[in-house]
């Protein structure tokens, strides 16, 4: 009997104490976690296993995660030089990431993102599907091979919240056995269901502008896909089609009705976008002496769905409107993303229906005068427990290896300009922190000769000070170059070369010093001893 009441409390000691609170609150407790932390709790118990991996609390989870922007830009060669695709978080204190995302490659290229899920199109043959913290791929073939012409613009991601599946569009340009038959239209949408075998193709009501989807974008809201059309009796000569994720059927909606535009502004532009779950119509006129810089007004208009009838509202009538509006998210709790002429992203805070962009207060996310205008793409996302595994039937699920993309040959010169900015900051590090050391030796010699009345000593030594003051409290610690993205990358390139202008000042310093010890020490004030030594002066020659 009373070893049994030992194994008793034995197992009572062994089990989690917050197994015995209720399981509402600990489905609270849960929930307030984030994804890095449930995903080290999933192998803590079998209960807390099954518990994170049910269906319904990922569900219930991704409901209450945060909604962080998420910036993409695609790759590119700026003067010869490449540069990879990659992708930058914004937190909700807009401060923004430094680490690159893993699940992208530096060939990916983003074509939607649907809880937690980011939808990668390659120039290989497969396409991925990627959970952004869990790190899953799913890789896809794609459903049309050696199609000339093809584009990731041509692809999209969306979700059905009825029938929970996620499905892949592809617009299929007009083509006769794999060559483009009319490049400038689309009578086809394949469609792919994750977790089935193969994509399927369904038929347009008549031939659309695959040029329009390309140049305006599309969104997914509440289970249907949307895009612009050129539609040449209606408003603006331009139309809403509509896809249903669910009957796979199609609609047309038209848009709000036109207004004159002024004649000392050039042609007008539109683009589709996504403004809190609502479908947007963007527009502005273009600029006739710049051919992508907008000019009046941007308008953005908003869908209402009411019982009776759709019915289009304006929502924002913006003045000296910015460069570039990004798509298919660009307003972020109250403000809105914008790129401009001097190349930085600014989160502007929105205030009313009316207002002017430079009255209004902004954020300066990122410099992105490395890279070319208009190559930016912006998405809401979350961090999610969406599991993978339970599409594999017709891909291949996996953890991503970021990495074998960089064996590309031509890849090779990023490759080494991130090993030689790496390779000149540990040495730059190695060598400031021996710099240091030196001039804090010579600062005590110099103490010993201002004792000695050493007028010009004490100059020295006020300036030996100074250096010191840039001592660093972990002279051996060290961050990695190789996971930053490109912005982080500019920015550690950029204070290296601040921090070798500084080195340069203080050299110069202990170079004095060098000079004022050796010039009293061969006039016997002290000892040829007291500097440093040639293994200290090879290394500050070097």
């Amino acid at each position: 009997m009373a070893s049994e009441e030992i194994k008793s409390k034995k197992q009572r000691n062994d089990e989690c104490i917050i197994n015995c609170l209720p399981e509402d609150l600990i489905e609270r407790i849960f929930l307030r976690l984030p994804v890095s932390t449930l995903l080290r709790c999933v192998s803590v118990c079998k209960h807390w296993h099954n518990f994170i991996r049910d269906p319904q609390f990922v569900v219930s989870h991704l409901q209450c995660a945060p909604r962080d922007v998420l910036l993409f830009f695609q790759q590119e060669s700026i003067s010869g030089e490449p540069y990879h695709s990659d992708a930058i978080l914004i937190d909700e204190a807009w401060s923004p990431s430094t680490c690159a995302v893993p699940v992208i490659g530096p060939d990916d290229f983003l074509f939607g993102s649907c809880n937690g899920l980011l939808g990668l199109y390659t120039k290989a043959s497969t396409i991925k599907i990627a959970n952004l913290a869990t790190g899953e791929c799913l890789h896809l073939e794609k459903p049309a091979k050696n199609v000339k012409g093809d584009h990731f613009s041509f692809y999209s991601f969306g979700f059905h919240p009825v029938t929970k599946e996620y499905k892949i569009t592809h617009f299929l340009g007009d083509c006769v056995e794999g060559r483009p038959h009319n490049k400038d239209r689309f009578s086809t949408i394949q469609v792919y269901t994750l977790g089935d075998e193969k994509w399927k193709d369904i038929r347009t009501p008549e031939a659309l502008s695959l040029i329009s989807v390309r140049n305006s974008g599309v969104i997914n809201v509440d289970g249907k896909m949307y895009w612009l059309t050129e539609e040449m009796l209606a408003s603006w000569q331009h139309a809403v089609m509509s896809f249903d994720l669910r009957e796979e059927s199609f609609a047309m909606i038209q848009l709000p009705a036109a207004r004159e535009d002024h004649d000392y502004f050039g042609p007008r532009k539109f683009w589709i976008r996504d403004i809190d779950g609502k479908i947007c119509i963007v527009t502005a006129q273009i600029s006739r002496y710049g051919p992508k810089a907008l000019a009046g007004e941007l308008q953005i208009w908003t869908l209402d769905n009411t019982v009776e009838q759709q019915r289009w509202s304006q929502k924002y009538n913006i003045k000296n409107p910015p460069n570039y509006i990004p798509g298919p998210h660009f307003v972020h709790r109250d403000r809105i993303l914008a790129q401009l002429c001097s190349d930085n992203v600014y989160a502007y805070e929105l205030f009313g229906e009316n207002f002017d962009v430079n009255l209004c207060k902004g954020v300066n996310l990122l410099d992105f005068s490395l890279h070319k205008p208009y190559n930016m793409q912006s998405y809401i996302c979350v961090k999610s427990l969406v599991h993978l595994d339970v599409y594999k039937k017709a891909g291949i699920v996996r953890r991503p290896k970021q990495w074998e993309g960089w064996q590309l040959k031509k890849w090779e010169t990023w490759k080494r300009r991130l090993s030689k900015l790496a390779d000149l900051q540990c040495r730059m590090h190695k060598f400031e922190h021996h710099l240091l050391e030196v001039a804090e030796t010579m600062g005590k010699r110099c103490q010993f000769l201002k004792d000695k009345q050493h007028n010009i000593a004490e100059h020295v030594l006020t300036e030996l000070k100074q250096v010191l003051q840039h001592k660093p409290d972990n002279p051996d610690q060290l961050r990695s170059i190789r996971r930053l993205n490109w912005v982080e990358y500019s920015q550690a390139q950029r204070k290296l070369e601040v921090r070798l202008s500084k080195t340069e000042d203080m050299m110069k310093v202990v170079q004095q010093a060098q000079d004022m010890l050796d010039q009293d020490a061969s006039v016997g004030g002290a000892s040829s001893s007291d500097g440093p030594d040639k293994e200290e002066q090879g290394s500050l020659q070097h």
